[in-house]
């Protein structure tokens, strides 16, 4: 296996590859070989997934200087060198599903970062405000997607709104009990998911963005309520029926200010604990959907004599998607089914 690696990397010098896989090698140490004499000075991308890497080198920048994208998915790393923020022209990097505790704040020096994948970690928080000679998360002004999902997570870092590119922020399955509002002030965010956390409340200026299209907050069992500007975006409230623990039927409600409006007692948000059975319209119609759409491509030959008006609607543009599975969902959990000019809420999403 040894023989195989050191041929592998040197063919890659010796012809300067741009990309390398080192994924499967069982490797314990970052090959020395990727570090000796001048290293890799061609090098754009390199991928060694799912190995036992519990380090990186503190020389990593120096050895290969031109990096573009780093594949560190499923190692055992446990802490990043400081030295990784010398990756000047790093524009992608997934260090998910490792055994990360603390992020260092020079990770806020990769300018050119794009993608930042820290899903599957142990990380309790991410870089906070520094002292001014450090730089932080808050200053990668490229980014455009961070998923730090599957963490334990409580809060997000302040400076957060600064990545004014953000568009997908994925922060599932932490301990998140609220969302900050200047997440509210990012003005490229097109998908915000928080889904399985602690959340009890959403900013009431959250979804006012036209940009922001999708919000999944999917088993935060103790969020009772949705801000107005969410009624017409998709939104996940709790998964496709997938169980999930709650003490009680919740009902979904909209607010604004101090006005709360509750929704209908047919829009039961998601059953009890041992009733995981979804109601028989809800089934009707996603086996209706699957049938008509999947083999004709087109609704628009069914008549109300074929269905009810109402339900013909709903066919033609299901609420939203489940999270978990991304299979339509139709008459359970979104508020849409009740337009807000139907309630006293109608009026109050507009300025």
């Amino acid at each position: 296996m040894a023989s195989e690696l050191c041929k592998t990397i040197s063919e890659a010098k010796l012809e300067r590859h741009k990309n390398l896989f080192l994924n499967y090698r069982n490797l314990h140490h970052f090959p020395l070989e990727l570090l000796k004499d001048e290293g890799l000075q061609y090098l754009e991308r390199l991928y060694m997934k799912r190995n036992s890497l519990t380090t990186l080198p503190e020389n990593l920048a120096q050895k290969l200087p031109n990096l573009v994208e780093l594949y560190l998915h499923s190692n055992n790393i446990v802490v990043v060198p400081e030295a990784i923020g010398s990756l000047v022209k790093l524009q992608f990097l997934d260090l998910s599903d490792n055994a990360l505790e603390i992020v260092c704040p020079e990770i806020g020096r990769l300018r050119s970062l794009r993608h930042l994948r820290l899903a599957n970690n142990q990380l309790k928080y991410l870089p906070a405000v520094p002292p001014v000679w450090i730089v932080e998360v808050g200053d990668l002004r490229e980014l455009q997607t961070l998923d730090i999902s599957t963490n334990r997570l409580i809060t997000l870092p302040e400076r957060l709104h600064m990545c004014l590119s953000l568009q997908y922020l994925t922060a599932d399955r932490n301990h998140l009990w609220y969302v900050p509002r200047h997440l509210c002030q990012l003005p490229s965010l097109n998908e915000l998911s928080m889904a399985g956390n602690r959340l009890a409340f959403l900013p009431l200026d959250l979804g006012r963005s036209r940009e922001l299209q999708y919000v999944y907050v999917d088993n935060n069992i103790h969020l009772k309520g949705l801000p107005s500007y969410l009624y017409n975006k998709v939104i996940g409230c709790s998964g496709c029926g997938s169980p999930i623990q709650v003490s009680e039927v919740k009902l979904l409600s909209f607010s604004s200010g101090q006005l709360t409006v509750f929704l209908p007692a047919e829009v039961k948000s998601i059953g009890t604990e041992t009733d995981h059975v979804l109601p028989l319209q809800e089934l009707a119609m996603r086996t209706l959907y699957n049938i008509y759409y999947r083999f004709l491509k087109d609704l628009n030959f069914l008549t109300p004599i074929s269905l009810p008006k109402s339900l013909l609607e709903l066919l033609h543009c299901p609420l939203g998607h489940c999270h978990r599975c991304s299979q339509p969902m139709f008459t359970i959990v979104y508020p849409k089914l009740f337009p807000l000019r139907e309630t006293p809420m109608a009026g109050l999403h507009q300025g």
